[in-house]
């Protein structure tokens, strides 16, 4: 992986061969893309289906209504995703998305979207205002019943204003938190504090505004036994992906490592406990406070395969259990999307092993494990409707703000019990009354990206050996390497084609060829062109979201 201090034309080959590789798969995409229209009359199910339901209500059946509903982020999978249920759920579906580089996004050439609008996105300068206008004028126009956000992690507070102006200026309703919910949730320290205040178990997390906070915490680490990660609280690609451990081998060593990161009062991070466990998120539609949809499945620094846990499972009843309590302890009235990233602690007593459910962060936006969902389209459609009955009365105001303190450096998380998985605490939840959430089919189809695994489990494991079998290469250890890299490359091959074979594709569906095809013959393209051109860096990207991290 490449990063800001490998040589630029590192960078420049990087994106100059990812081109030549989308054009050598241009025949084969285009073929594809034929045949999905040839065979569309013939395959239809979802076309079939939504003119059933759709039939049934020109026909004068009560009990469906179309609506017309605005899904905003249609250019990545999850709002592509949703934008395809409410289509064969028989509504009318609004899309619309940000396009600042002047590149469409897939899900504009959905089959589902009846019309798509180009959004203009927010930055420093003007705000979040002309992002919001745009918005209003979408749902006048169009009539919106409903709006449904999915936007990405750089728009997420923009959104929770956009939910708070549209709501008093028309009668859409929307899947989005209010601002002060957003901006809580996405915070990393504020997060884990309001956690704390719901009486739910949190790692040790320290706010930290310089270095000298930073040491003060470590300086207690050999006594304590307890090792750090620190993660910035605002976004940055930079340090997103560094997971280094602290405190380091040696003193020195830390203090170069804490040196070197760019931390003050206006750039805060989190100095959060290390947690060695694995690592888990879920995906919830939260409708005033209620639960309506819920899947758990295994994570990882960057996602791209998904697999649902059952939802009857352990793990998946704990997770589901923290999320039904965060949200109905809390006294705002919560509708929206909410993802929790959880990290498990393993701790062993005379009883045996014992399982924590740790939150370590919180995304207050659809997440892609939207896709999970796949045969669950018309339940999820029912669950968003959900929204457009009336508000229940008498929820609370919602708490003061938390990040209150004057000094640099404060414990976020208060010391608690930790509950094992299967709910034993100290204090034990309470009853739930509400309906039992959706949750994915039995044996949900798991989901990949055709794109990313034919770069990481083909083309990538092939250069060292291409290397070790360079002609001048005559050495014995490296022949050696070269075989023990072969069969790694074999079991990379086999793994490839077991997601060919058995996996879906998170973007593509033979009803719907149009944005698979674009997303890469065009629109990647489109970016690596456009940053070769612009000399810039970059270390990943995520085939999901569209979204390319910088370094």
């Amino acid at each position: 992986m490449l990063d800001a201090h490998s040589p630029y034309r590192l960078h420049f080959a990087q994106n100059a061969c990812l081109i030549v590789l989308s054009l050598l798969f241009l025949p084969l995409s285009t073929f594809i893309l034929l045949a999905g229209y040839i065979a569309r009359p013939f395959l239809s199910n979802e076309n079939a289906a939504r003119k059933r339901i759709r039939r049934g209500a020109s026909d004068g059946n009560p009990g469906f209504r179309p609506k017309t509903i605005l899904v905003t982020g249609v250019g990545m999978t999850k709002g592509l995703f949703l934008a395809r249920t409410f289509y064969k759920a028989g509504h009318n579906v609004i899309g619309a998305d940000f396009e600042p580089n002047g590149i469409p996004v897939c899900g504009r050439f959905s089959k589902a979207l009846r019309r798509y609008y180009s959004l203009p996105k927010p930055n420093e300068k003007v705000g979040a205002a002309y992002y919001i206008d745009a918005l209003l004028h979408v749902v006048k126009k169009e009539n919106v019943d409903l709006w449904v956000s999915c936007s990405g992690v750089a728009s997420a507070v923009e959104d929770g204003q956009a939910k708070e102006v549209l709501e008093r200026s028309s009668d859409v309703r929307c899947i989005q938190f209010d601002v002060w919910t957003t901006q809580m949730l996405h915070e990393k320290d504020t997060f884990i504090a309001q956690t704390g205040r719901l009486g739910l178990p949190t790692p040790e997390t320290h706010n930290v505004t310089s270095r000298a906070a930073v040491h003060k915490v470590l300086h207690d680490s050999p006594r304590t036994k307890k090792q750090y990660i620190m993660k910035s609280v605002g976004m940055d690609d930079a340090s997103r992906a560094d997971m280094t451990i602290l405190p380091k081998r040696t003193v020195s060593e830390t203090y170069n490592h804490v040196s070197g990161i760019p931390i003050s009062g206006k750039k805060p991070w989190v100095l959060q406990q290390f947690i060695k466990g694995r690592e888990y998120c879920t995906h919830a539609l939260i409708v005033s406070n209620e639960v309506k949809a819920f899947v758990a499945c295994p994570s990882s620094e960057l996602l791209m395969h998904y697999e649902a846990l059952p939802p009857d499972s352990a793990l998946s009843r704990a997770m589901l259990r923290f999320t039904e309590e965060f949200v109905k302890r809390s006294a705002a009235d919560m509708t929206g999307h909410l993802s929790f990233d959880f990290l498990i602690e393993e701790a062993v007593s005379e009883k045996g092993a014992q399982l924590a459910l740790l939150p370590i962060e919180c995304n207050p936006r659809a997440h892609t494990a939207v896709v999970l969902f796949r045969g669950q389209e018309i339940a999820m459609a029912h669950a968003y409707l959900t929204a457009l009955t009336p508000r229940p009365s008498g929820l609370e105001e919602r708490p003061n703000h938390i990040n209150d303190a004057e000094s640099d450096i404060y414990p976020v998380t208060p010391t608690k019990p930790r509950p094992n998985i299967n709910g034993s605490a100290s204090q034990p939840p309470s009853p739930l009354s509400a309906p039992t959430p959706i949750t994915p089919l039995p044996n949900p189809p798991r989901t990949y990206w055709l794109g990313h695994d034919i770069v990481t489990l083909l083309l990538l494991p092939l250069l060292p050996i291409l290397l070790l079998l360079r002609p001048n290469n005559k050495k014995n250890n490296n022949r050696l390497t070269a075989r023990a890299y072969l069969r790694a490359y074999l079991r990379h091959c086999a793994t490839f084609l077991t997601h060919v074979l058995s996996w879906r594709d998170g973007t593509f569906e033979l009803w719907d060829p149009a944005p698979a095809w674009w997303l890469y013959c065009g629109y990647w393209p489109g970016m690596f062109a456009r940053m070769l051109l612009g000399g810039e860096r970059w270390s990943r990207v995520n085939v999901s979201t569209g979204k390319v991290f910088g370094c």
